[in-house]
C-alpha cells in the first residue's frame, strides 16, 4: 500500500447522499479574494519573474496595484452586480491598508485568515511557530471585526503536517487548502474535524493568467464554461463553483472588462443558483443529517 494522508476516505461524487442548497438550488457560487501584503525585499515573492527578479522593486510595486487600484475595482464591480464575496486577508493589511477592511466591512462580506504576509509560508514551521501563526491572525481578526474568522486559507496554500489539527483546535469550521473536491467534505483531525472547501486551482486568475499565460478572455470563457457545465451537472447533485482572483491582476482595466462579462453572465441565473460566501457553505453544510456528507462518520 502507497502512503497515504488518512485525512479523508475516497468515495466517488456519485456514490453518495443528495442534498440541496437553500431555495431548492443545487449549485453554489462563491468569488474569493485574496487580499495580500508582501515584505519589501524579503521572503517570497510574486510568483511572476525568475528567482533573481523576485525581490525587485519593479515586482513588488506590480503586486502593490492590487491594493492601491485593484481592490477597489472588483469592490466596484461587486456592488454592481451584487456579489457577494469572501476575502482571504493577510493581516498585515490592517495595518498597511486599513481602508480595505473598512471597505469589506461596509458590504457585509466575509474575511478568512491568510496568515500575517504572502512572503511567508507555513510550511517550514514547526508546530509551536505554526500554533502561534494561526492564533495571532485569528485574535487580530476578532480583535478588529469582532468575530473570529470560521474558514482559513494558508498562504500558498502551504501546510504541514499538523495544519488542519491546530486550525481545528483553534476553533476554525473550514479550510481551502485542499482542492480534491466539487462538494464541501469533512477531513479528520487528531481532535475533530474541519470542513474542506472547495477551492480552484484553475478557476484562479493567478494560476491562470500568470503561470498557464491564458488571456483575459480566455479566463472569463473558463470561467462561463464552468458555469455552464456545471450548472448542468447540478441537476443530479449539489456542487460548488469557487473563483478565486487576486485584485493586482484581474483589478487591471483589460481584465476586469473581460471578468465582467463572466460575472454578467452567472448573475443572469442568479434565480438557477446560490450566489453566496464559503462560510455560509460551510454552516448550511454542518446543518445537514448525518452521513449526508463524506467524512461525517456516517458518509
Amino acid at each position: 500500500m502507497i502512503e497515504q494522508h488518512q485525512r479523508y476516505a475516497y468515495r466517488n461524487i456519485d456514490d453518495r447522499p443528495t442534498y440541496e442548497w437553500p431555495n431548492g438550488t443545487r449549485l453554489a457560487v462563491y468569488v474569493s479574494t485574496n487580499i495580500e501584503a508582501f515584505r519589501f525585499g524579503k521572503g517570497k515573492g510574486a510568483a511572476i519573474a525568475p528567482p533573481d527578479q523576485a525581490q525587485s522593486h519593479s515586482i513588488y510595486s506590480f503586486r502593490d496595484y492590487g491594493n492601491r487600484v485593484g481592490f477597489w475595482r472588483l469592490m466596484d464591480l461587486f456592488d454592481q452586480l451584487d456579489i457577494p464575496a469572501g476575502h482571504q486577508l493577510n493581516t498585515a493589511v490592517y495595518d498597511l491598508h486599513p481602508d480595505i477592511p473598512a471597505r469589506i466591512r461596509s458590504r457585509g462580506d466575509e474575511i478568512l485568515g491568510h496568515g500575517l504576509t504572502n512572503s511567508d509560508v507555513q510550511e517550514s514551521l514547526s508546530e509551536a511557530e505554526e500554533k502561534h501563526l494561526i492564533e495571532s491572525c485569528t485574535g487580530r481578526i476578532r480583535q478588529e471585526e469582532g468575530a473570529a474568522p470560521t474558514g482559513w486559507m494558508s498562504p500558498w496554500l502551504s501546510n504541514t503536517p499538523v495544519t488542519l489539527d491546530l486550525l481545528q483546535e483553534a476553533g476554525y469550521r473550514y479550510c481551502m487548502d485542499w482542492t480534491s473536491d466539487d462538494q464541501p467534505i469533512w477531513a479528520a483531525t487528531r481532535n475533530g474535524r474541519i470542513l474542506l472547501m472547495p477551492y480552484p486551482i484553475e478557476n484562479n486568475d493567478n494560476r491562470s493568467l500568470v503561470w498557464y499565460r491564458y488571456t483575459s478572455a480566455q479566463f472569463s470563457d473558463m470561467l462561463i464554461d464552468t458555469f455552464d457545465e456545471m450548472l448542468e451537472q447540478s441537476a443530479r447533485q449539489p456542487l460548488v463553483m469557487p473563483i478565486s482572483l487576486h485584485p493586482f491582476l484581474v483589478g487591471r482595466p483589460y481584465r476586469i472588462r473581460e471578468l465582467r462579462r463572466a460575472f454578467q453572465h452567472i448573475v443572469a441565473h442568479r434565480d438557477r443558483i446560490w450566489l453566496t460566501r464559503p462560510g455560509d457553505i460551510c454552516r448550511h453544510v454542518e446543518q445537514l443529517p448525518a452521513g449526508t456528507v463524506p467524512g461525517d462518520g456516517g458518509a
